[in-house]
């Protein structure tokens, strides 16, 4: 793969990372896939979801970035099972990237964690809730990795070019923004399409995050409910409308899954729900 101009990246969704921070023409002008579990379960787990998602996304010739959290920081109760912790989930991942030659991406938490994963981790992560974190941001763009902020469910499409101009400030070379619902009354979001126009008419590369945006925040109590089966429905949207990257969790057996369990799309139906989103942005997009 031809390796390019690092500035000419930034708005064309043809280019992805690679495992050495660089940007590779892809094949196609398909959009990427984030793809992998909530939570690294195990280290066991872990693997058997990489080595999956790698045949299947090989199989079907589309861009994939496997995704997995050390620690799942914001859980509705003490009691919820969180992850490895950043040293052993970073050292996994890495590991993982290297064997299956896939970028890796996982969300950090603190300027401290966020320099500690930045050793190891192509695209670095920054939750919803932290968005706005102004020593967050600024550690995870002095890293130089590539970064992606998750648009908080507090905020309007345009306030995140308060979040680009940070990013700009401390010199994040590249950058995406992801959409994952806007807080809709009480445990309940709600994904508005014309954020995903809004943000890249900006000039800014999207990420629709569809698992997210199907989750109902603490609607079981001690744990978020969801609505996993309308994930492919919301990213048939997104990618009809015009987006860089997909995200999408996935798991063997969803309702046994450690964390965010009603979201995620089972991944025997995987490969049919990736098989349809590119040809809706064929049909979509030319």
């Amino acid at each position: 793969m031809e390796v390019i101009d690092l500035e000419r990246c930034r708005l064309d969704a043809r280019y992805f990372m690679s495992t050495s921070g660089n940007f590779l023409r892809q094949t196609t002008d398909q959009p990427f896939f984030i793809l992998g579990p909530c939570v690294m379960e195990s280290e066991d787990f872990t693997w058997d979801m990489a080595n999956r998602l790698k045949a299947l996304t090989s199989e079907l010739g589309v861009s994939f970035v496997f995704k997995a959290s050390y620690d799942k920081a914001n859980r509705s109760a003490s009691s919820s099972f969180r992850g490895p912790g950043i040293e052993a989930g970073c050292r996994l991942l890495a590991a993982i990237s290297d064997e299956l030659e896939v970028p890796v991406t996982t969300d950090v938490h603190t300027p401290e964690e966020a320099t500690i994963a930045g050793e190891w981790i192509d695209l670095l992560q920054i939750p919803a809730f932290l968005c706005r974190q102004t020593e967050l941001i600024k550690a995870a763009a002095e890293t130089g990795n590539v970064v992606n902020v998750k648009k908080g469910q507090f905020l309007a499409p345009d306030e995140m070019k308060n979040i680009a101009d940070k990013l700009d400030a401390y010199g994040a070379r590249h950058f995406f923004f992801t959409e994952r619902g806007t807080t809709f009354g009480y445990h309940n979001l709600v994904a508005d399409m014309r954020s995903l126009y809004w943000m890249r008419e900006q000039g800014h590369r999207v990420i629709f995050d569809a698992t997210h945006s199907v989750q109902r925040p603490g609607g079981l109590g001690e744990t978020s409910g969801g609505d996993g089966v309308l994930a492919p429905v919301l990213a048939r949207a997104a990618v009809a409308v015009g987006v860089d990257g997909v995200f999408m969790e996935t798991h063997v057996t969803p309702e046994k899954a450690l964390s965010d369990g009603p979201n995620q799309v089972p991944i025997d139906e995987l490969g049919s729900v990736l098989q349809t989103l590119t040809k809706v942005h064929e049909a979509a997009h030319g």
